[in-house]
């Protein structure tokens, strides 16, 4: 089992050597970069990793075309701002000496969020297929939130993915913006009807809903922040939504 791991890249100079340092278990790293303007490919090229200038596609399709340059079937899929943890690292060397009874393997994914990690909030165990036979699964997802779709079966291994996401507010509201953007266009693309009752209650109901059901006040006082931008992400999709239609 030989596992080429890719990375999609723009802009990473923060995360990059993170990620690719976290890889040491793939045969081959592979990151697709689209027009990066900051050290991001120079810091890839100087770890000795294949580096490759693609234009931008949209997400599902940039790690689809990242998959299909791999020299092995086995894909292992990474944002740049992520990394595998010890134990998924020593896990994934435990499973490549065995043959793989699955098509592809769900990871746990671990979130930092203002220096904390977060352990509740709708935000873990947040369970990813990440490690995929490119033969029996792909991406998909046109605008955002894409996934991988698996042709086959399914394992699941126990150790985390690590995701380091915002360290300040303003980062949060910046990433918050683009995503709600793409959810919007996508919600508009289906032409699906967004009513003025889901603008108003949905926010509230996603708010009380990261704090009641899914434990955010375990989270200290971050359980605040996230459950406030969980509803304001909420209204923005839904807003922008019914400004695009």
């Amino acid at each position: 089992m030989k596992i080429t791991a890719t990375i999609i890249t723009l802009n990473e100079e923060r995360n990059i050597a993170r990620a690719i340092e976290s890889l040491r278990c793939a045969d081959e790293i592979l990151i697709v970069d689209s027009g990066s303007v900051d050290r991001t490919v120079e810091l890839a090229q100087n770890l000795g990793v294949r580096v490759i200038d693609a234009n931008w596609r949209g997400y599902s399709a940039q790690k689809n075309w990242a998959a299909e340059q791999a020299s092995h079937d086995w894909i292992l899929s990474l944002d740049a701002d992520e990394a595998l943890s010890e134990a998924l690292e020593a896990e994934l060397w435990s499973l490549k000496k065995t043959d793989p009874r699955h098509d592809a393997y769900t990871m746990p994914r671990l979130a930092r969020y203002l220096g904390r990690w977060i352990l509740h909030s709708g935000w873990y165990p947040d369970r990813k297929v990440r490690l995929y036979n490119r033969k029996k699964a792909g991406w998909v997802g046109e605008f955002v939130h894409e996934s991988v779709q698996v042709m086959g079966r399914v394992g699941h291994l126990e150790s985390n993915i690590l995701h380091f996401t915002c360290d300040s507010l303003s980062e949060h509201l910046r990433t918050l913006d683009r995503y709600t953007t793409l959810a919007a266009q996508e919600i508009a693309s289906r032409r699906l009807k967004v009513p003025l009752w889901r603008v108003i209650l949905d926010p509230a109901w996603t708010f009380a809903k990261s704090y009641f059901l899914q434990r955010g006040f375990l989270d200290g006082l971050e359980w605040l922040t996230i459950a406030y931008m969980a509803a304001f992400y909420t209204f923005l999709k839904y807003s922008k939504a019914r400004i695009m239609s």
